[in-house]
């Protein structure tokens, strides 16, 4: 039976992680590697639309709400993209998994976690990354790179900086309980050794995956 490789990048807003994964889609376009890239909220027709309900700066809507749609995409995308994609044996990176929910819904907005454990257990079939990439920025400079950026923000980058601050402290409390799962990685590096560092983590457990390591 082909076993694949499941890879997810995660940090708080202006990390860097989507310029990150398009570098590391590239770079992998140029190998044998068989991959699929993908996101959250979203990476599926349904899940694109609730992605839009969830990023909508003028939307409103109560905490519990949020929790429970980001887990409707999430289902779905376990269903039909990821999940598919690691029984044909392939390399599957995804922009946020359920790391991010504990670390926005649990922390961020103080849910109670272990209801959102439950509920991301469910929602993900009981999945867990083989490998999680955390880019690690202050929550200053987070702050800073976000308002270099132009048009509207998020409703997520829209929070007051004590809720980013929460979302950065419930990364660490993530990374240090995993450190089998998570490597840390310092996002205020240039990005492209922040890349090669990423190409090469990825590589070495596709490789050690070949040899049954994983």
């Amino acid at each position: 039976m082909a076993v694949g490789l499941f890879v997810t990048l995660e940090g708080i807003e202006g990390a860097g992680k989507s310029t990150q994964s398009k570098l590391l889609h590239d770079f992998l376009a140029g190998t044998t590697i068989p991959f699929v890239f993908t996101r959250e909220p979203g990476g599926t027709p349904l899940g694109e639309k609730l992605r839009e309900l969830l990023i909508d700066p003028l939307g409103h809507m109560a905490a519990e709400a949020e929790a429970l749609i980001l887990n409707a995409s999430r289902a779905e995308l376990v269903d039909k993209v990821v999940e598919p994609a690691l029984r044909e044996g392939q390399l599957v990176v995804c922009d946020r998994f359920w790391d991010a929910t504990i670390a926005y819904q649990g922390f961020g907005r103080k849910l109670q976690l272990g209801t959102l454990l439950r509920l991301t257990t469910f929602a993900a079939r009981g999945l867990t990354p083989d490998l999680t990439l955390l880019l690690e920025l202050p929550v200053a400079t987070s702050r800073k790179r976000l308002g270099r950026r132009t048009g509207f923000a998020d409703r997520l980058e829209g929070e007051p900086l004590d809720f980013h601050t929460r979302v950065a402290h419930g990364y660490r409390r993530l990374a240090d309980a995993q450190p089998e799962r998570f490597i840390v990685i310092d996002a205020t590096r240039p990005q492209a050794e922040i890349a090669l560092d990423i190409r090469t983590l990825v590589l070495s457990r596709w490789q050690a995956r070949d040899l049954g390591e994983k």
